[in-house]
């Protein structure tokens, strides 16, 4: 089992194991790695109203560090806090991170158009104000609404001409539904019904999230020679990923639905859509669960990877990651082996639920079909000042029932993973070909 930083450097029994507190490989001493469309709701099935909680990540931080002197001996936080292992980071954090996983894969999308990013982010603020005790929160959504609308009036021909040409009609529909919606939601403001906005903001960003997927014409890049033939996600596709769960007081079945991210990690996402399609992970195990991530991938025997038939060898991927501001993602290393330490990353490990491909600590392009689920308070670890920004390749979130992920335990099986949405835009599949 290849692997991520852990916490279960925690137990100085467990660090004992290792050589530094990063990682190894095999499951007996790993530690290590929109909403998209309009489909229901998928509801997990209770057996009562308790709910799991991963570790802090504050005690996984310190815990790691204490691994790390154990083996090391090098001092302390002390020393730690004096010399910390990225730059300034004032100059990295502006504002709290998001968090949503909706929110960064409207954000994550390719398309430069200021007008429809000053209607959506008075409407994703919404999710701030209504973190206001009681009824006053209702003034400051209120604020919020007003100004999304009037960014919307002063904005709308620009949105629309940023559409792409063949989708001009539908995102112009689209323009008008969200006009009306936050007419809707300013007169439940006034009505000073607070239960009633969450649900509405949440219709509106779906507009707002279709409008801007329509503004995407095309694939933007060329991927680079050398993986251009590998299978590839031109665009978005969801899954739904059924577990079922066993020996657990709480939960028997949930269904996650996950958006695959191929704009921004087209050969990552794509080599998962691919195994997918394979039925690759389908009566598989989760193999790890600590408090900090969720993760499975390792199939039985020898092999870490998935094994393509038409070479009988371990298929592997490049380690993939999107800078913002960049057209394309770097490949091969790390943003800290570029000296990047402050480039931001398209898709964060920001969410409850941030999917990324596990790997060897040492090989960056040896990920194959190990994946994992990342639990964690990322107020403690903001974007780019943490230990997986820029070190593990994300290319999806968990945007349904992702809060259930804390639940699922070692042992409990995925009866399968399937495909809902986006199949067209996987390129090269081959699943297709006889092996």
């Amino acid at each position: 089992m290849v692997a991520i930083i852990s916490c279960n450097s925690y137990y100085p029994l467990a660090a004992s194991k290792w050589i530094n507190p990063t990682l190894p490989t095999k499951a007996s001493t790993f530690l290590t790695t929109p909403k998209y469309n309009s489909h229901k709701h998928v509801q997990c099935q209770l057996q009562n109203g308790q709910k799991g909680r991963p570790f802090s990540l504050k005690e996984c931080a310190i815990s790691i560090i204490l691994a790390a002197e154990l083996i090391t001996g090098i001092p302390s936080l002390d020393a730690y806090a004096a010399n910390p292992p990225l730059p300034d980071l004032s100059v990295l954090i502006s504002g709290p991170p998001i968090k949503d996983p909706g929110a960064l894969l409207r954000y994550a999308l390719p398309i430069n158009n200021k007008a429809v990013r000053e209607v959506q982010k008075p409407l994703e603020d919404i999710s701030e104000s209504l973190k206001i005790a009681g009824v006053k929160a209702l003034d400051s959504v209120e604020r919020n609404v007003r100004q999304a609308s009037r960014a919307l009036k002063q904005g709308k021909t620009l949105i629309i001409s940023g559409l792409a040409e063949a989708k001009k009609d539908r995102g112009a529909e689209l323009l008008d539904k969200l006009e009306v919606g936050m007419e809707e939601l300013q007169r439940t403001v006034e009505d000073r019904n607070r239960d009633a906005v969450a649900p509405k903001q949440k219709e509106l960003l779906q507009y707002i999230g279709d409008v801007e997927e329509d503004m995407v014409d095309g694939f933007p890049y060329e991927v680079p020679e050398e993986y251009k033939n590998m299978p590839l996600l031109k665009g978005r596709a969801a899954v739904d990923m059924k577990v079922k769960v066993k020996d657990n007081p709480n939960l028997e079945e949930c269904v996650f639905r996950i958006v695959l991210d191929g704009y921004n990690a087209p050969v990552t996402a794509g080599n998962f859509v691919d195994l997918v399609q394979r039925h690759f992970y389908d009566g598989m195990e989760i193999q790890r669960v600590d408090g900090f991530v969720v993760q499975t991938g390792d199939p039985d025997g020898p092999a870490e990877g998935f094994i393509d038939p038409s070479t009988e060898k371990t298929r592997t991927i490049p380690l993939e990651i999107m800078v913002d501001g960049e057209k394309g993602p770097v490949y091969e290393a790390t943003l800290e082996e570029l000296g990047l330490y402050k480039a931001q990353t398209k898709l964060p490990f920001n969410a409850f639920g941030t999917m990324a491909m596990a790997r060897e600590e040492f090989e960056n392009n040896s990920a194959s079909s190990q994946i994992f689920w990342l639990l964690k308070e990322s107020e403690l670890t903001p974007s780019n000042a943490n230990i997986l920004d820029g070190r593990y390749a994300v290319f999806g979130y968990v945007t349904e029932n992702e809060d259930f992920l804390a639940d699922v335990k070692v042992g409990d099986v995925i009866e399968s993973i399937k495909l809902v949405s986006g199949l067209d835009n996987l390129v090269n599949p081959s699943y297709k070909i006889a092996g």
